[in-house]
């Protein structure tokens, strides 16, 4: 049987940044990709903003990783060329009442390490932007938009230039603990078997399944992933908005926000619909909801303009009507399987955090290789 010092199991964006970061450290990597292309799941269905770190707990993953994935990211994008623009969001209070929110996210904003928001009055922001309607707005000049699919092409590029291999069309169908490492059973219709000193969780919607297959972890470890699905929609012509806008974010998510591509067509996402399958449709019907929810800060929309985009799945650990969880970064210290780390509920701000997740994975196959 052959073996590999790491196995990742996911080429999303999460799986890619892991597999760089430990290629870079010199460990030899195999990345497996169930599907024909890396990033065709979540990675590829989401508001692809580069998130500046407001709306997290202080003193969680997603609080830390955000704002210490933020300018890691930034530079990344810099460095190799990824397609990126600091281009800014306003956070918009609909009705006086909602102002008081405005103050709370830009306390713990700030209280996490952003400390560049700007609180406007109505006047201000429509100065930045005419067509936003508002009672008040804050501004969070470190928010940006980058190309997904630009981002990730590099990262897997750059773990190869290090000497991972990329397995396309590579499903697991077995797992087992094997001592200190997993035996992996890899393939559909001729399977091959492996042997990983590490394996790396980062299957995304599947995470969770992944590491219930696995014997010996334990099952109370293994959390229950509950699937937000959210539409998007696109509008034919170009909006006369050059900052994100958001609303002041709902329970389960941040709200039909207003976001841009890399040629400023605006884009519109996502709504909260949780289910339990996997279904990347999406439903006409919808655009009612959009049309209510945008007119309270953009009453200028047209009836007609939006038109159905895409659709995205979060894996969350919480369901409807929970506060929002943080992320799940386990390690052998978390559930006693040597050498297994499993990523669990990696959603918003997960892409922006993508390099510090990667750091910190990395970090546990260090300290775990050197004791």
């Amino acid at each position: 049987m052959d073996s590999i010092e790491c196995a990742v199991i996911g080429a999303g964006v999460i799986g890619l940044a892991i597999a760089q970061a430990l290629a870079r450290a010199g460990h030899e990597t195999l990345i497996l990709e169930q599907h024909a292309a890396i990033g065709t799941q979540i990675s590829a269905r989401n508001s692809e903003v580069i998130h500046a770190g407001l709306y997290y707990p202080l003193g969680s993953l997603k609080a830390r990783l955000c704002v210490q994935g933020r300018e890691m990211l930034y530079r990344f994008c810099a460095d190799r060329g990824v397609g990126h623009r600091r281009c800014g969001k306003l956070i918009a209070a609909a009705s006086a009442d909602q102002i008081p929110e405005l103050h709370a996210i830009a306390a713990r904003g700030r209280a996490c390490g952003v400390y560049d928001l700007q609180l406007l009055s109505r006047g201000e922001a429509r100065t930045l932007e005419p067509e936003l309607e508002c009672a008040a707005a804050l501004l969070s000049p470190s928010t940006g938009i980058i190309d997904g699919h630009d981002y990730m092409t590099s990262l897997a590029g750059l773990a190869e230039q290090h000497g991972a291999t990329l397995a396309t069309r590579s499903p697991v169908i077995g797992l087992r603990k094997l001592g200190e490492g997993i035996k992996i059973r890899i393939g559909a219709n001729e399977s091959t078997e492996l042997r990983a000193r590490w394996l790396i969780n980062a299957a995304g919607l599947d995470a969770a399944a992944v590491a219930g297959a696995i014997a010996g972890v334990p099952a109370n470890r293994v959390p229950a992933t509950h699937y937000a699905k959210g539409s998007y929609f696109s509008l034919a012509q170009r909006a006369p908005f050059s900052h994100l806008i958001y609303p002041v974010p709902e329970p389960g998510g941040l709200g039909v926000h207003l976001t841009l591509d890399q040629a400023g067509r605006a884009r519109f996402g996502p709504d909260v619909e949780w289910t339990e399958e996997v279904d990347f449709r999406v439903e006409e019907r919808r655009s009612a909801g959009f049309y209510a929810a945008i007119r309270r800060y953009w009453p200028a929309l047209e009836d007609g303009a939006l038109t159905p985009a895409y659709a995205g799945i979060r894996p969350k650990l919480s369901g409807p009507g929970e506060p929002n969880a943080d992320f799940r970064i386990d390690g052998p210290a978390e559930h006693g399987v040597p050498g297994l780390v499993n990523l669990f509920g990696i959603e918003s701000p997960g892409l922006t955090a993508s390099l510090a997740i990667a750091e910190f994975v990395a970090g546990i196959v260090r300290r775990e290789s050197s004791d």
